[in-house]
């Protein structure tokens, strides 16, 4: 099995700043991609930003030029450094990690989500 333990988050105000890290551990021969997802209540899970091993990144287009995605492959960790927050930013932010088996089968995990309040 798979641990994804995130940290960081909490209160902040608008345009500030926050950085979320999400750290994989255990069974793991491989990771194809890893990402951040956010929900509020009564809508749909969203991508927010997503890394692949080879370090192509995505994006939605209402963080870009606000949020960062970085990873560190050796430590399987990634990172969300969210600058210029806006209330709307406001959402629980959850980590996936897409890990892939020595044949190639991917599968999916997700961190616990954290809390990212912001204030105007």
């Amino acid at each position: 099995q798979v641990q994804l333990v995130e940290s960081g988050g909490g209160f902040v105000q608008a345009g500030g700043s926050v950085r979320l890290s999400c750290a994989a551990s255990g069974s793991i021969f491989g990771i194809n991609a890893m990402g951040w997802y956010r929900q509020t209540p009564g809508s749909q899970r969203e991508l927010v930003a997503a890394i692949t091993s080879g370090g192509n990144t995505n994006y939605a287009e209402s963080v870009k030029g606000r949020f960062t995605i970085s990873s560190d492959n050796a430590k399987n960790t990634v990172y969300l450094q969210m600058n210029s927050l806006k209330p709307e930013d406001t959402a629980v932010y959850y980590c996936n990690v897409q890990t892939k088996s020595r044949v190639g089968q991917l599968q999916d995990f997700w961190g616990q989500g954290t809390q990212v309040t912001v204030s105007v």
